[in-house]
């Protein structure tokens, strides 16, 4: 029973530990994506072109405490001339735009080299479209963005294109575009289709 009782002891310890450490660098991240998503030259604000964000750790219903590993996020946001609202009051193009600005406040406080957006830009409108692809932009030299897409907009803010086309009913055909080559010498795109 000896090495049970020991190694139960040093399992404790461990846990101790691990949760010691868990708090301070979640407090640590938590912060830093609170400032970049909701301060002064915050992403909210960017994307929206003002207006006031934050994140808050939801309290435990039955004793009013926050701990810091057990408690949610909640994300209040206030877009200009509308009042303050939870994340789920806002409508889809605000709902989408909030949830870019997080994003890219995490991406702010720990880059990642690869990003996968799947049509979220089909709630946005023209404007808010064009902020999208300019937070993008910004993001470039840390992060490889894929963003599948029906909008034109979203598509002419790219440097390649890869899609699909069916010229002739039912064959389809791949298609890609590199718009860097046609910049660089004034021409066409060039096509290739796979």
């Amino acid at each position: 029973m000896g090495d049970i009782d020991a190694a139960t002891t040093q399992l404790g310890e461990l846990i101790l530990q691990l949760d010691a450490v868990s708090r301070v660098r979640f407090e640590q991240t938590f912060n830093a994506v609170r400032e970049n998503f909701a301060g002064n030259g915050g992403m909210f604000r960017r994307l929206f072109g003002g207006g006031n964000a934050d994140l808050y750790l939801v309290p435990d219903e039955e004793t009013g405490e926050v701990d810091i590993l057990e408690s949610g996020v909640e994300i209040r946001a206030k877009p200009p001339g509308k009042e303050p609202r939870v994340i789920s009051q806002l409508s889809g193009g605000e709902k989408t735009m909030t949830a870019v600005a997080l994003l890219m406040s995490i991406f702010k406080s720990k880059p990642s080299p690869f990003c996968v957006l799947d049509e979220v830009d089909a709630a946005l409108d023209e404007a808010n479209v064009d902020r999208f692809a300019g937070v993008l932009r910004d993001f470039l030299s840390s992060t490889q963005f894929i963003v599948v897409t029906h909008s034109k907009k979203t598509m002419a803010a790219a440097d390649t294109l890869y899609g699909v086309t069916m010229e002739e009913s039912g064959v389809s055909k791949r298609v890609s575009v590199r718009f860097e080559a046609a910049v660089a010498t004034g021409a066409r795109p060039a096509r290739k289709v796979a």
